[in-house]
C-alpha cells in the first residue's frame, strides 16, 4: 500500500484485531492520538479505501482504526448470513466496548454512511461526530430515491443484486469486471491506481465474499423481517450527532442533488454539508487533498 508505506516516516501503520458478535475482524490502525476516528468503507471496496486519509489523520492527533466489515473476510462470517443494518451497527459498537473507547469520531463511506446513521440512533452519546461520504440522510432523500428517474437507473443494481444466483455469477464474471463497470459508472473519468484495483479483487475472490457483501443488499430490502424494521427504526430517527455531508458532484451512484432535499431539523445537533467538485462516488479516493482538508477541520471542531 504505497501510500500508507510513504507514512511510516510518520505514523506507524499496524495491524489490529477486533471482536464483536462472536465475529473476528481484521483492522489496520496508525496514530496515537487521545481520540478514536473509525473509517468504515463501502461497496464494492474494503479498508484499503481510507488509505489516503488514515496517515493525515493520524499527523492531526487521531488515532485512526480502519476495519474490514463484516463479511470481507472469513473470520466475520456470521453462520446465519445477517447483513442487516443494525447488526452492522452493533459491530461497531462492540469494537468500541472491546477497545475500552467510550466515545468515537466515525467516517462512513458509502454503506459506512448508512452504519453511520444506523450506529448513532442507536447509541448517539458515544459519538462526537459524524462524517458521511455519498449516501445522504435516506428519510429526506427518499421520495428522489423512489420517484426521481435519475436516481431510479442509477440505483438498477441494488435490486439486480436481488436475483440471487445470477447476480452473483454476474458479479464474479472474468474476474469481477463488474466491479470495474461500477467504478466506471459511479466515478466517471476517474483513473484509479491499477494497484488498487488489484488489491480490491483479492479481497473479493476470497471465498464467499461476494455474496456477503450483496447480502447487504438483500438483507435491506428484506422488509418483513423482524431485523429489517429494527434497522428502519434507527434510520428514521434525527440525527443527534453533528454531521458533516460529503458528497461529490459527479457521482453516479448517488446523484449529488438528492443531498438538497436533506433537511436542517433531521440534524439537531447541527449539519455541514459540502460538494466536491470534480469527483463522483469514490470522493476520499479522487480528491483525497480536498477531503482530508474538510475532515481534519471537522473533527478539530469536534473534539471531545
Amino acid at each position: 500500500m504505497e501510500t500508507l508505506r510513504k507514512a511510516e516516516q510518520g505514523p506507524a501503520l499496524k495491524g489490529l484485531t477486533l471482536r464483536a458478535n462472536e465475529l473476528k475482524f481484521s483492522a489496520m490502525e496508525m496514530g496515537e492520538g487521545p481520540e478514536v476516528v473509525f473509517c468504515l468503507h463501502g461497496f464494492p471496496d474494503h479498508a484499503r479505501s481510507f488509505r489516503e486519509q488514515m496517515p493525515v489523520l493520524a499527523e492531526a492527533g487521531y488515532r485512526v482504526i480502519v476495519p474490514t466489515l463484516r463479511g470481507y473476510e472469513p473470520s466475520s462470517r456470521p453462520r446465519a448470513r445477517n447483513y442487516h443494518l443494525a447488526s452492522l451497527a452493533e459491530d461497531v459498537l462492540g469494537w468500541m466496548d472491546q477497545l475500552g473507547v467510550r466515545k468515537v469520531h466515525l467516517v462512513g463511506h458509502d454503506w459506512g454512511a448508512l452504519i453511520g446513521f444506523a450506529v448513532t440512533a442507536m447509541a448517539p452519546e458515544r459519538f462526537h461526530s459524524l462524517a458521511t461520504l455519498a449516501v445522504p440522510y435516506t428519510p429526506d432523500a427518499m421520495s428522489g430515491l423512489l420517484t426521481d428517474r435519475e436516481q431510479l437507473r442509477n440505483s438498477w443494481y441494488s435490486l439486480f443484486f436481488q436475483l440471487r444466483g445470477v447476480s452473483d455469477a454476474v458479479v464474479r464474471w472474468n474476474d469481477f469486471q463488474f466491479i470495474e463497470k461500477l467504478w466506471r459508472d459511479w466515478s466517471p473519468g476517474w483513473q484509479w491506481p491499477a494497484e488498487e484495483m488489484e488489491a480490491l479483487k483479492r479481497t473479493f475472490r476470497q471465498p464467499g465474499v461476494a455474496r456477503a457483501a450483496l447480502g447487504y443488499y438483500r438483507d435491506f430490502y428484506r422488509f418483513y423481517s423482524p431485523a429489517n424494521w429494527r434497522t428502519q427504526k434507527l434510520l428514521f430517527k434525527p440525527v443527534l450527532v453533528p454531521t458533516l455531508a460529503l458528497t461529490g458532484a459527479r457521482d453516479g451512484c448517488v446523484g449529488t442533488h438528492l443531498f438538497d432535499r436533506v433537511k436542517p431539523e433531521s440534524f439537531p445537533k447541527g449539519l455541514r454539508t459540502e460538494r466536491i467538485q470534480g469527483a463522483g462516488h469514490f470522493l476520499h479516493q479522487e480528491k483525497p487533498a480536498e477531503v482530508n482538508r474538510l475532515l481534519v477541520e471537522w473533527l478539530g471542531q469536534h473534539r471531545g
